[in-house]
This record gives structure tokens, C-alpha cells and sequence, in this order.
């Protein structure tokens, strides 16, 4: 089902006037958005839900969106997401099965994930990536990972950014999530340790900074010319001075407060790329950080440097609302892009600029 035009034109001519049929595989935060967004799409066209709870099985997608009703049923059936003619599954479970990844491509149908296995193909391990673009090779399928961290700001914005670079010294993006007016105490307190004695992070959490934000810097220093030499993780926390309040419960004075995790892509002994999320529930805390509002600050130090605030407009009790949409819409407004590309696994740097369809 994929074309594979190779002028701008053609990518045009795709964006104007291809009806995409899409499926939305999952309904999550990040899904149910995706779901909503394809369903007012001018150009896009929904061709079916896939559901893993059993209590939305048979139950219209708009209603699993809250819009009006769009005659299309939600599916725990993969069967039916491969009978259904769909040009594009969004899939956005909370794990990756290869088995249903590849079925699906071999099927002839095309796949943009915000799943983070697919950001950098060099770096994936060799017997998955050859299955997948053997499956992607028999349905003549393309599958691209993409969404807003990581994603847009790791990828597309570094990429932008560097490219009124004739010299690159550092580049820095750091995220920035105010996390004072989530209530969710098991998410602050018991997952992420937040209103704990500090300690070291774990090599874990560590290791899961190096896995889900490493491709994306291996992905734009390749793309610059300075392959990495190595993507190291590092992680610090920050405790509160007094005794807070926030929505999730209450952080005692010395309890951590704020964290902040790097990842820092290195070449020649030095951090060439490197990212750096700061979730904070406080900004009284010690030692002082420079926190910064939710959003993103880019920093390019370079022969056209550059200093970059990307803030996020929202009152914090919106955020758990608005924040979906910065992952799910750049993933629908890929998928255009990714059904006209040729097969195989296509990174951010393979497709064109992901322009959004507006009309």
C-alpha cells in the first residue's frame, strides 16, 4: 500500500490529496488523542480501533474519545486490523511485540509508533532489525518512530537548529516538568522517589536514559558528520528546604525534590549532544538549580550560537490534559510522510520535514 515518490512535488501532491485510511492501536493518554486527532483529520481517514481493555472491546471510537460516533468499532483483533485496508497504524501500546510489528508490515500496512525502538535502525540489535526489514521488504512498508520526547525536540528541533552551524562545539536541550500540581502520589512518591532521604539513582533508570534518549543523539551526530564514541547517563537529585505542600501529598525538608538525569552523547572526550530532564516538584531547593518553567531550553554552542526557550502556555492543573497532544499529533502528522517513503525502518533524518495538514 505504500508509494514511493522521490520529489518534493510528489510529497505534495501526497499531503493534498491521498485519503489515508488509519488505524489507532491503543487508547491510552497518548492514543485517545491520536484517536480524536485522526478523527477530525481533513485528509485522514479512520479505518478502525485497536483495544487491549476488555470493557472498550465493541464500543464506538468516538465515544472512546469523546466525540460523536463515528460507526467504527474497537478491536482486540489483529485479524481485523489487517482486513481492514488501512494504509497506517498508529501504534502506540505500552510495549513493543515484534510479532505483532512485523505481521502488521509484511500485511502491507505502514506504521508510525511512539515507541522509541525504531528512532536510530544502526543501533537496534541485528537479528530484530533484519526481521523487521525483511517484514517492511515483503509488504513494501516503512515503520518510523517519532513523538515530542523523543522526537521533535531531540531530533527535529537539534536538527533545524544545527543547520546554520558551519561549527558545533555543544549542543544542550534541557526538558524542564513542574510536576507540583500532579496528583498522582504512587507515580511521585513510589515510582519516581520523590519525598525520599537521597541517594544515588539507580543503574536501571540510568540505563533506561541511555536507551530511550541515546538513539536520538546517535541519530543527529551521525546526521552532522560526528558519529559518537559513546552515550554516557548521569543522574542527581535536589532536596527540599522547607516542608512543602503540593497536589500529590507533602515533601518534608532534606526529602528530594527536584531530579535531574543526562544524557550526554560523547565524541572525542567531550559532551557533543547531550540532554538533560529536570522534573521538580519545588523550586526551593538545595542545592539551587535553575529551573525553568515546563517546556524545553536549547542551547547551541556554535559558530551561530544559539539559546532557544520552548514554553508550554498552560496552567499546570491543564497540563495532564494538553501535554498528549505534543507526543500524539506529530505522530499523526507523520503518517503521510511515512506511507509515501520507501521500506524499511526511516528515521527522523530519512523523511522529509513533517509539515502538518491544517485544511
Amino acid at each position: 500500500m505504500s508509494v514511493n515518490p522521490l520529489s518534493e512535488n510528489a510529497v505534495e501532491s501526497t499531503l493534498a490529496t491521498r485519503p489515508y485510511r488509519v488505524v489507532q492501536w491503543a487508547t491510552g493518554n497518548i492514543g485517545t488523542r491520536a484517536l480524536r486527532a485522526v478523527i477530525e483529520h481533513s485528509t485522514l481517514t479512520l479505518a478502525g480501533v485497536y483495544v487491549h481493555a476488555d470493557d472498550k472491546i465493541g464500543r464506538d471510537a468516538g465515544e472512546l474519545c469523546g466525540l460523536p460516533a463515528t460507526g467504527i468499532t474497537a478491536t482486540r483483533s489483529i485479524e481485523e486490523v489487517v482486513d481492514s485496508g488501512a494504509d497506517c497504524v498508529l501504534y502506540m501500546p505500552r510495549a513493543c511485540d515484534f510479532d505483532e510489528v512485523c505481521w502488521l508490515l509484511a500485511s502491507g500496512i505502514n506504521i508510525v509508533t511512539t515507541r522509541g525502538e525504531f528512532h536510530y535502525p544502526a543501533g537496534m540489535d541485528p537479528e530484530v532489525r533484519a526481521r523487521v526489514e525483511a517484514a517492511c521488504a515483503l509488504g513494501n512498508t516503512s515503520i518510523h518512530s517519532t513523538g515530542s520526547s523523543p522526537g521533535f525536540i531531540t531530533e527535529a528541533v537539534p536538527l533545524v537548529l544545527t543547520s546554520i552551524q558551519r561549527q558545533l562545539d555543544n549542543l544542550t536541550i534541557d526538558e524542564y516538568a513542574d510536576l507540583s500540581q500532579r496528583d498522582s502520589p504512587d507515580l511521585l512518591f513510589e515510582i519516581m522517589g520523590f519525598g525520599r532521604a537521597p541517594g544515588a539513582f539507580s543503574e536501571a533508570r540510568l540505563s533506561h536514559a541511555r536507551t530511550s534518549f541515546g538513539p536520538s543523539l546517535q541519530l543527529v551526530a551521525d546526521a552532522l558528520g560526528q558519529p559518537l564514541d559513546s552515550v554516557e547517563a548521569s543522574g542527581e537529585v535536589a532536596t527540599a528546604r522547607h516542608r512543602t505542600h503540593i497536589a500529590a501529598g507533602v515533601l518534608e525538608a532534606g526529602t528530594v525534590a527536584a531530579q535531574r538525569i543526562t544524557a550526554a552523547g560523547m565524541r572525542n572526550g567531550r559532551a557533543l549532544l547531550r540532554f538533560r530532564a529536570t522534573w521538580y516538584c519545588t523550586a526551593d531547593v538545595d542545592p539551587a538549580w535553575d529551573v525553568r518553567p515546563t517546556g524545553w531550553h536549547v542551547t547551541v554552542d556554535g559558530d551561530a550560537p544559539l539559546d532557544v526557550d520552548i514554553t508550554m502556555p498552560v496552567p499546570l492543573e491543564r497540563m495532564g490534559a494538553v501535554a498528549p497532544g505534543y507526543t500524539a499529533h506529530r505522530a499523526v502528522n507523520a503518517v503521510p510522510f511515512v506511507c509515501a517513503a520507501a521500506s524499511g525502518i526511516r528515521s527522523t533524518t530519512d523523511l522529509p520535514q513533517v509539515i502538518a495538514s491544517l485544511g
